[in-house]
């Protein structure tokens, strides 16, 4: 672990940073593993199945439509009260699904949560680029990545032994968020607004800061949306199998997350060894190795370790995004950059379902995987030739 993870795990406002960057994971995929068993309890509803898939996805319809809002109010009125206001209606929305009698309803009650997090999201990432900067940032930038994967390995462990017992347990776990509203509160104070952050001077950004951080946002949606093929369909993808869906799920998202949580921890130091393009050629090598393996269809062994290795990618991969709008945006600016950037992460996860699904059908887990493993091959070995034509300009006389 470098000297930057170690001081920034003694700072009291990266700690509240962190763990309302942790709640984020809890927003879609910690449900995962119940989806098999609330597809039974609803089973004699028409189109169960599908309306089942939306309930992971549905949160990041409501992000979609918070994001742009969260960042004029952030931009606008301040930080620290969206943040509050977002933990506040995520607990309340997240629990709900526990004791909700309708699926419609819990779908309504997913929708909320998206709003949540739509806010958490946003005003976390502006205090990001408020709080700290140079080496510290992009070190930051990476622990956010690892604390989602290191809370979706308990939070997502936890729910694939709660869904042994009833589908219904897993939403419960969204009652944690209270431990993060209390640290939010004591430990994440509103920067100043004179010198667009905690003692720090504005920054103009890049003067064509906002096509750039959509640029990057696009990149974004599309790698969110392969990835979230692990937590809308891998338990089904198990199912088909024979394994235990509710187990072998908890098992791979579990893993999944721990890899990439370890991943994330070095993401710091490899940055300050690589450019961002060779650190994206990496991660999407990763990414496409592991579906490579999950196309396989071979043992549980065998898919778990696919699982893991697409987890190391994603997490990879994951805090360039952050670090690269951040370093573009204006300060004055970073909520509507965090708000595009939220945005576009949602937006991958929503429509995922609605292309995975379809492909599945007609060509199976296997085809659907390999096709996800041609397409990110193809980007990793864009950003490898990106990065070698950056290193020759480099040593260029």
């Amino acid at each position: 672990m470098t000297s930057n993870n170690l001081s920034l795990w003694r700072n009291p406002q990266a700690i509240a940073l962190l763990m309302a960057a942790s709640l984020t994971v809890m927003a879609n995929a910690t449900i995962s593993p119940a989806l098999a068993g609330l597809e039974q309890e609803f089973s004699d509803m028409p189109d169960a199945g599908f309306l089942v898939r939306l309930l992971v996805t549905a949160p990041s319809l409501g992000v979609m439509l918070t994001a742009p809002l969260a960042g004029w109010l952030i931009d606008g009125k301040g930080r620290r009260p969206v943040l509050l206001t977002g933990i506040w209606l995520f607990l309340l929305c997240g629990t709900a699904g526990y004791y909700l009698p309708g699926l419609h309803l819990m779908l309504i009650s997913r929708f909320g949560l998206g709003i949540a997090v739509g806010l958490i999201m946003t005003a976390q990432t502006a205090l990001i680029g408020d709080y700290f900067t140079g080496a510290s940032r992009q070190a930051l930038t990476g622990l956010q990545i690892s604390a989602r994967n290191f809370g979706g390995l308990v939070f997502i462990g936890t729910a694939g032994l709660a869904a042994t017992l009833s589908p219904r347990l897993p939403f419960l776990i969204y009652g944690l968020a209270v431990l993060c509203l209390y640290t939010v509160w004591r430990h994440a104070p509103e920067p100043r607004r004179s010198t667009g952050g905690a003692g720090q001077a504005e920054t103009p950004g890049h003067p064509a800061w906002l096509p750039l951080v959509i640029a990057v946002s696009a990149l974004q949606m599309l790698t969110n949306g392969l990835f979230f093929m692990m937590p809308t369909q891998l338990p089904f993808f198990f199912a088909s199998q024979g394994f235990n869906s509710a187990l072998m799920t908890g098992a791979g998202l579990g893993l999944l997350s721990l890899c990439g949580g370890i991943a994330a921890l070095f993401y710091g130091r490899l940055k300050s060894r690589l450019l961002h393009s060779a650190v994206f050629a990496l991660g999407y090598g990763a990414l496409a190795l592991g579906f490579t393996v999950l196309a396989q269809q071979g043992s549980a062994a065998l898919s778990l370790a696919g699982a893991m290795a697409v987890g190391i990618g994603y997490a990879t991969v994951s805090p360039g995004f952050v670090a690269i709008a951040l370093a573009l945006a204006p300060s004055a600016r970073r909520g509507t950059a965090g708000a595009i950037l939220t945005a576009s992460v949602f937006c991958g996860q929503f429509l995922s379902p609605f292309f995975t699904t379809p492909a599945i059908a007609r060509w199976g887990y296997g085809g659907t995987f390999g096709m996800a493993a041609a397409g990110i091959a193809l980007m990793a070995l864009t950003a490898l030739t990106v990065a070698l034509s950056a290193g020759r300009r480099r040593v260029a006389p």
